[in-house]
């Protein structure tokens, strides 16, 4: 059957193209409401290299979405079932590390097409049914909830354990889910939330202390950390992690940044502190946040508000429009009402 994908194909030129779909295997979904990340923006913008730029697109946008199932060959999901996709395809498997590791493992809008579709086609393993009194808005950027969710589990596993008190640096969505996730799972954490804007740490109601990052405590108070900055704030913020933080703590790095970053390593080796990456999530992952809304029903409704615009979506213009609403924008989440 034939399938219109949306791809990008220069910075702020959106083109329809016509594909082939074989639909004799896997499951067909029509996406039905798109979150965009700030990944998507970079490539919108053309702020990525030119090099990355002429090795990635053309390409169809967007990694964060929730749809309806319209046909599965395996007979797994019922037709009308809603569900959200997983952007990471693995094709291999290993012992030692996680699929959304793997170097062979491919990634939904970062090398080939992600969700900007009429139809999306995917494996069984790649759909993961969602709760009926989830909002539409907020199933959308499940993805992004799994990745911070990715990051708490890989937590559990390496820090040591006392978390008594932990520090997580970052204002923006992904300290706000990570935070929350936090808190869900350990009730009797103190967990402290750093943060640039006032406005946005007002928002941080369920945490137990909020802090500008001008206001950082002198002495090493924190068992553990998150950075969730990103960007330009990565080093200042990294660094205050690792003044504040006791020895031996973990520090679980999440914000992307396109540059380099210099850390004080002199310190993190006279703390003897474990610094480590988390990026993306797998299945695993995306069934944890599943029981996460299930068992703990505060937490979706916290989600709620992360929403920001919720832009109808029936022409490339509409795209073009919700993209450059994005830009723009001070906080939350941007979703896009997909109807194409």
């Amino acid at each position: 059957m034939l399938n219109c994908i949306y791809r990008l194909i220069a910075p702020r030129v959106f083109e329809p193209v016509q594909v082939d779909v074989d639909v004799s295997e896997g499951v067909l979904v029509r996406p039905t409401y798109l979150s965009i990340c700030n990944a998507d923006v970079r490539y919108y913008q053309g702020a990525r290299s030119s090099e990355v730029l002429a090795k990635k697109l053309p390409m169809a946008l967007i990694h964060e979405a929730v749809g309806t199932v319209v046909k599965d060959a395996t007979g797994f999901f019922s037709r009308g079932t809603r569900v959200v996709m997983i952007p990471n395809a693995p094709f291999e498997q290993s012992e030692y590390r996680a699929e959304n590791y793997l170097r062979s493992s491919k990634f939904c809008g970062s090398g080939f097409d992600g969700f900007m579709q009429e139809l999306v086609l995917l494996p069984a393993s790649r759909v993961v049914a969602v709760p009926d009194a989830i909002q539409n808005e907020v199933a959308a950027f499940t993805e992004l909830v799994s990745v911070a969710a990715h990051a708490v589990n890989r937590f559990e596993s390496i820090a040591h354990g006392q978390r008594d008190c932990v520090g997580v640096w970052g204002d923006g969505n992904l300290g706000f889910i990570v935070s929350l996730i936090l808190k869900s799972r350990y009730p009797d954490m103190h967990v402290c939330v750093f943060g640039r804007n006032e406005y946005k740490l007002n928002d941080f109601t369920f945490v137990d202390e909020m802090r500008l990052t001008y206001d950082v405590p002198t002495e090493c108070v924190f068992d553990h950390a998150f950075e969730c900055c990103g960007g330009d704030g990565s080093a200042a913020a990294i660094n205050q992690i690792i003044d504040t933080v006791k020895p031996e703590a973990t520090v679980s790095l999440l914000g992307v940044s396109e540059n380099p970053v210099p850390i004080n390593t002199r310190m993190v080796l006279e703390k003897g502190l474990r610094l480590f990456g988390s990026s993306r999530s797998g299945l695993a992952d995306f069934k944890s946040v599943v029981e996460l809304y299930e068992q703990h029903p505060e937490v979706p409704r916290y989600l709620e508000s992360l929403v920001g615009g919720v832009f109808p979506v029936q022409s490339i213009a509409d795209i073009s429009k919700a993209f450059e609403a994005d830009l723009r924008k001070s906080s939350g989440k941007t979703i896009m009402k997909w109807n194409m």
